[in-house]
């Protein structure tokens, strides 16, 4: 049972949250129920956290004194990372091995993940994958993989883990990873700068129904990035749609996230933050193929 915004009590059924304008209702008895009642320590689950950005996050993150829990889909590389933070940074860290496109596992790995340990502190949606193709020739696979991995993605990892984070009663983070491509579209890329553009909704979305919780929901936006997925021969024309003249690092956008996750970052919710070197929308539309293929081939 619970009270509605006008002072009458009402039932919901045993895990039912809803939402009547900026009014939330919680079934009390889902909080006595649970046995995540016990919260973890300032832990924060990294997607994606094997390489590139999203390693890059969890080693920020370790260096600031979290927790962190690391996420892939290969588990002797997840391994290798843990080892190498726990013995550079001295914290605590675990791992969970499972596609985020596949719903029932990922639900059942989080849920376990955290009767076990306790409800996250905070959470980074960092997992993605790219398959561009024009758009006369994509292939329904090439859709369905990214749109189900980054979008879908979203839903099935954030969906299970809301109502722990709201139980926990206390101030908690979420971080999304978009790209340049959700923000200005990119040719050759129409099914990823659709998943991209949809977190960039979901994210305000969410923001709105969390911010009373004090739950920060934010979306960052990287650039291009300097990752070993970029080849070198395009490197050259893809910097001059930068006005930075460069490439952006792992480490910056690391820097960002761990600011968000921050108690200094608790009135910033419902943002997209782009970390591009200043690149335009206009840029984005005139560049070359070699530079459209500098961009296709990284995957934030």
């Amino acid at each position: 049972w619970g009270i509605d915004c006008h002072g009458k009590a009402v039932c919901f059924s045993a895990r039912c949250w809803a939402f009547d304008g900026m009014n939330a209702f919680l079934d009390i008895s889902f909080f006595n129920n649970s046995s995540t009642m016990t919260t973890s320590t300032q832990h924060i689950l990294v997607t994606g956290s094997s390489r590139g950005i999203g390693r890059a996050i969890a080693e920020r993150l370790a260096q600031s004194g979290y927790g962190v829990v690391l996420h892939g889909r290969h588990a002797s590389t997840l391994s290798a990372v843990k080892a190498e933070l726990e013995a550079e940074h001295n914290v605590p860290v675990r791992t969970l091995c499972f596609d985020i496109a596949e719903r029932a596992a990922t639900e059942a790995a989080l849920l376990a993940d955290i009767e076990q340990h306790g409800c996250y502190y905070g959470v980074v949606c960092n997992a993605g994958i790219a398959a561009d193709n024009a758009f006369p020739a994509m292939l329904d696979a090439e859709w369905d993989d990214v749109v189900n991995t980054n979008l879908h993605g979203f839903y099935n990892v954030l969906r299970p883990l809301v109502m722990p984070l709201v139980q926990r009663r206390s101030a908690g983070r979420i971080v999304t990873l978009s790209s340049v491509s959700g923000l200005m579209g990119n040719r050759g890329q129409v099914n990823y700068s659709a998943a991209k553009a949809g977190i960039i909704g979901a994210t305000k979305a969410l923001a709105v129904e969390l911010a009373k919780r004090k739950i920060t929901v934010n979306c960052v936006a990287p650039g291009l990035i300097d990752t070993d997925m970029i080849p070198p021969h395009v490197l050259e024309e893809a910097l001059k749609i930068i006005p930075a003249q460069r490439m952006g690092t792992p480490a910056e956008v690391a820097g960002l996230v761990n600011f968000l996750m921050s108690p200094e970052a608790a009135y910033i919710t419902r943002q997209v933050i782009s970390v591009n070197g200043g690149m335009s929308a206009c840029a984005m539309h005139t560049a070359s193929i070699a530079i459209r293929s500098a961009l296709s081939s990284l995957v934030w």
